[in-house]
């Protein structure tokens, strides 16, 4: 398998980014979400102007993947949380984006990008990691609970206009 390549997104990287999010986030989620409103939210939440202002944001970390030819297959975006829980300002860190092209998968390439997203949160002097997670995403949940990640509330997460139940998942770190 081609080595893949992690360090951290610059702003050159929006149209990867872009590209990147939209492939994966339609590949994961392609089976169940209604068409319409999945490419309505690939376009707004994976449109090249979002990565612009997520990579010019400084409380935001985006680590991109690359094959050694430059190719995107992988990221993570960690930004201050989110979700509807209690936080603690400083010390609690949202990965918000974490994905790998399928081919990439099941070959410890995610286990690589995790321990990255791990050292990048705690060299925020972050405490806790918190993510949000499709229930019927089983495989990215067995993932998440092999990492110590485990269940503290749900949320509701809109594609389009379709509301999904996403599961809250917590780690200390």
């Amino acid at each position: 398998m081609t080595p893949i390549l992690w360090r951290r997104a610059e702003m050159r990287d929006a149209p990867a980014l872009s590209v990147l999010g939209g492939a994966t986030f339609l590949a994961s989620f392609a089976h169940d979400h209604p068409g319409g409103p999945l490419i309505d939210h690939i376009r707004n939440a994976h449109g090249e102007a979002y990565y612009r202002a997520a990579l010019a944001d400084p409380n935001r970390t985006v680590l991109i993947g690359e094959t050694p030819l430059g190719a995107p297959v992988g990221y993570a975006m960690l930004t201050p949380p989110d979700l509807p829980v209690p936080v603690v300002e400083g010390q609690d860190v949202e990965l918000k984006r974490f994905y790998l092209l399928g081919d990439w998968q099941g070959k410890g390439n995610g286990d690589a990008l995790m321990e990255r997203v791990m050292e990048q949160a705690r060299a925020q002097k972050a405490q806790r990691l918190l993510l949000a997670v499709y229930p019927a995403n089983e495989k990215a949940r067995r993932f998440y609970a092999r990492h110590g990640f485990a269940e503290i509330g749900e949320t509701v997460f809109m594609v389009g206009d379709v509301p999904f139940r996403d599961l809250i998942y917590a780690r200390s770190l």
